[in-house]
């Protein structure tokens, strides 16, 4: 379970600078317990109001532990563990040129206002067709899931 709380620095055009060495008991706040286990924080002063969270469901680390463990699978399972590394490196390679393909195309004045546009055009159709309704949502969880299974061999 893990927390989360925040606190502004001071301006970073002041021309004087103090140091904030202001501990959390002296601030002017006082604390408000939710029904949901949240913190809210009220200014006494400004009657301003802060929210403090607490977070907690599946944690990242295990995600990765996932994509490692996949990874392994896969390293093991294969054959020609020499292809395997070629195309790790062609991967690599093709992310590098298409990212300085980019680069050069957006420095153009016209045709990155233009791919801007189609790309918003097309993240409206992609929603749309998609995402709004759960048939498409559950439409495309299928075709992933499908993908997926293809590309690792399963």
């Amino acid at each position: 379970m893990a927390s989360v709380s925040a606190s502004l620095p001071p301006p970073l055009l002041l021309t004087q600078r103090k140091p904030n060495l202001t501990s959390v008991q002296k601030l002017p706040f006082s604390p408000i317990r939710g029904n949901d286990s949240s913190l809210f924080l009220v200014d006494r002063r400004s009657h301003s109001m802060g929210l403090m969270v607490k977070a907690s469901g599946k944690s990242s680390e295990s995600s990765d532990l996932d994509v490692i463990s996949s990874i392994q699978n896969v390293w093991d399972k294969s054959e020609d563990r020499l292809g395997l590394i070629g195309l790790s490196f062609a991967a690599i390679v093709a992310l590098w040129a298409s990212l300085n393909i980019i680069t050069a195309i957006d420095k153009l004045p016209v045709i990155s206002s233009g791919f801007e546009l189609v790309g918003i055009l097309f993240s409206t159709w992609f929603t749309y067709r998609y995402l709004l309704f759960k048939p498409d949502r559950e439409e495309l969880s299928q075709i992933v899931k499908k993908s997926v299974a293809d590309i690792l061999g399963q």
